[in-house]
């Protein structure tokens, strides 16, 4: 009797430790991507006050990303590219640093703790941006979403379904007990994550010639979003969250 009361009362703390440590890794993962994407509009806001004059000469728009212009008309402050996009590499390094640091138990935990972070940065930029310069107008709003290894673009609600997706995902799988995910969910997500790339790099070859945006692939990016959820879904259906796990054992 005494065994397996000490047993339950071990279970219950177990518990409990689990739940605080939860909640701990996804506040600290939330507060982290928030705050990340506030400093990543206020970059953008800097970095587009600084690209008014070129735009004005050239007559482009002057408050989108698109059409982009030939680095080689910024003459001497051409370097900026280049510092862009060691800056864009960074900020991917810092995420999945963040991402590590806060749950690096196995690949699994990792990944989900990076697209947790991903998510909510991106969904942060997007609306400390709008805080800041009401930007986007609307959701239908063309978007430069990364120059490396060519450059991203899309409707701002592209991205923006995808960074919801990736938080949401993100901390229901953290929540789950940490198990190996069987292959075919990682296949079905990589495949997702690579129906995405090809749609958001779509028509790159004519956008780095200056053109404007003639549509974005929808078709491919639902088939991405389809594969990556059904990936999710095969991933965590079996699993169970780390208070249950401990209450059992």
């Amino acid at each position: 009797m005494g065994a397996e009361w000490r047993r339950a009362v071990a279970a219950e703390l177990a518990a409990a430790g689990a739940k605080t440590g939860l909640k701990r890794t996804l506040l600290s993962l939330t507060l982290f991507g928030f705050a990340f994407g506030q400093v990543e509009a206020a970059v953008v806001v800097y970095l587009r006050t600084i690209a008014q004059p070129f735009r004005a000469h050239l007559g482009l728009p002057i408050g989108d990303p698109l059409p982009l212009f030939d680095p080689a008309q910024l003459g001497e402050t051409q370097r900026l590219m280049y510092i862009e996009l060691g800056r864009e590499a960074g900020t991917l390094l810092m995420l999945a640093a963040a991402a590590g640091g806060a749950a690096s138990r196995n690949l699994r935990t990792w990944a989900a703790a990076f697209a947790l972070v991903f998510g909510v940065w991106d969904l942060s930029f997007y609306f400390w941006l709008w805080a800041m310069i009401r930007w986007p107008p609307s959701l239908g709003t063309w978007d430069l979403l990364f120059l490396l290894p060519v450059p991203w673009a899309a409707p701002v609600a592209a991205p923006i379904i995808v960074a919801a997706s990736l938080a949401v995902g993100g901390a229901i799988t953290l929540a789950r007990d940490p198990q190996t995910a069987p292959k075919t969910a990682w296949a079905l997500l990589l495949g997702g994550a690579v129906a995405l790339l090809v749609a958001f790099m779509w028509d790159w070859r004519h956008w780095i010639a200056g053109g404007m945006p003639r549509g974005f692939p929808w078709l491919i990016f639902g088939a991405g979003e389809l594969l990556g959820l059904s990936g999710f879904a095969l991933g965590v259906r079996r699993q169970r969250s780390p208070v249950s796990a401990a209450t059992a054992n």
